[in-house]
Order: C-alpha cells, then structure tokens, then sequence
C-alpha cells in the first residue's frame, strides 16, 4: 500500500511540457520517480527542458515534434518507445488560447485552437494508445479546463475544444478500458501561468475571480501535480472516464 503512488519504472510522456503548467506536471512526475519524456514543437526547448531536469538528479528526454502531425507523432512515438521504453503515462497537455468575440472570431484561429487543443489530443490518444493496448496496460491524462463546463467571453472555441477533451477521454475511456487502459481528465480553474499573467496582474479581474472562487484565491500550477501523479499511478487503477477539477471550488459555487 505504501506503494500506490511509486512511478519508479514508468515512462511518462507530457505533450507542451518545456514551459508552464507542462513542465510543472513533468517535474512532479519525475519526483515520483518516472522517467519522464518532455515534448515541444521546437528539438531545442525540448531538450533544454530535459536538460534542467537531468542536472537535478531526474531521468528526462527531450523529443521535439508537432502534436497536430500524425506523422510526426508516428515516428516520435515509435522514437520514443524504442530509445526510452514502453510509454506507459501520456499526458495530453499541450494547448493553445485565442481571444476574440464570437462574432468577429477568425476562422483560421477557430482552426488553431481546435486543432491543438481537440485533434491533437486524438491524435496522441490513437498512437500512444495502440502501444498501451499492445502492452495490456496505460494511463491516458488528458488535461481540460474550467471551461469543459463554463463558457466565458472572447474564448467559445476554446470552451467548445475542451469541452471535446472532456468527451474524449469519456469516450476512449468506454474503447479501452478492456485493455487495461485508464484515461482521465485534469480540469484546471484559474491557474497562474504566463498564459494569465495578465489576467492575474488585472486587479478588477483578480477580484471578481477570489470573490467567485470558494478558495478566494488563484491556484498555483504545483497545486496540479497532486491529481496528476494520482492518475498515473496503482492508486487510480479503478478510476476511468473522470474529469477532476482542480479549481478551488469554483464550478461547485453559483
């Protein structure tokens, strides 16, 4: 019992995790002694990031590859199982965000978002989840959002590319857990990021936000780590088709 929450052994994939809460997850990870696997768009990032993580006594590699490519994500899969090992945690993290009003939203931006926040996420599921199946085992995060349940201003096509996270991993989750494959979702509230730095530094919106929030407070990425190494971990081996939400208490209040 003592040890449900060991990752030593395990390979640990986290897509966009050179940077902000990606790296905050591959860092907690590794601490839980999994070898961890960072990716970025960009080789350079990606193995720079690995490097800091290896200069503090972790496993880490680097492999840089574009997660809306289905033929990157081939080759860096079968890459990354051959040279590392079996991935035995995926992560599905990396995402983007676009502000404009409904009306006036760019299509060509409508696409971005979608693209990386929704088919990336089934690309990734469908590669990595062939390994896992093969291997009779998995643990698939992916990671969603307030607004896989909240719409709010300027942001419906990212609300709309979450809110299809959640149901991806609802519906992978009924495809593979026969296979012994577990596929959950982290739903993250008003997290400090360089993403809301200006969110955060807007001080009407950070009191609207404490106010609304039970915790009346902004969340810390670290605070993520927690849900995150207990999805991958024995201790969720039952635990299937979930959305967590880490998020102070937000979505509980009116």
């Amino acid at each position: 019992m003592n040890n449900l929450f060991d990752l030593k052994g395990k390979v640990a994939l986290v897509t966009g995790s050179a940077q902000g809460i990606g790296n905050v997850l591959v860092k907690g990870l590794a601490e839980h002694g999994a070898t961890v696997v960072i990716n970025d768009r960009t080789e350079e990032r990606a193995k720079s990031a690995a490097l800091q993580l290896r200069e503090l006594g972790y496993e880490a590699y680097g492999y840089g590859f574009d997660v809306t490519c289905k033929d990157a994500i081939v080759d860096s899969v079968a890459q990354i199982s051959k040279e590392v090992g079996p991935i035995d945690i995926l992560i599905n993290n990396a995402g983007i965000q676009r502000r404009f009003p409904i009306l006036e939203f760019p299509e060509s931006d409508w696409d971005d978002v979608i693209e990386v926040n929704q088919k990336a996420v089934f690309l990734m599921i469908q590669e990595v989840g062939k390994y896992m199946v093969k291997n009779g085992r998995g643990k698939i995060i992916n990671i969603g959002s307030m607004q896989s349940e909240l719409g709010r201003d300027t942001i419906t096509p990212y609300a709309a590319s979450k809110g299809a996270v959640k149901m991806l991993t609802r519906g992978a989750c009924v495809e593979l857990a026969r296979y012994n494959v577990q596929v959950n979702c982290i739903c993250p509230g008003y997290i400090k990021t360089e993403l809301t730095e200006k969110l955060v530094n807007d001080h009407e919106f950070s009191a609207w936000l404490c106010n609304r929030t039970p915790a009346n407070r902004w969340g810390e990425p670290s605070e993520l780590v927690g849900a995150a190494v207990y999805l991958a971990s024995d201790a969720s081996n039952f635990v299937n088709g979930h959305a967590i939400f880490v998020d102070g208490g937000m979505l509980a209040a009116v």
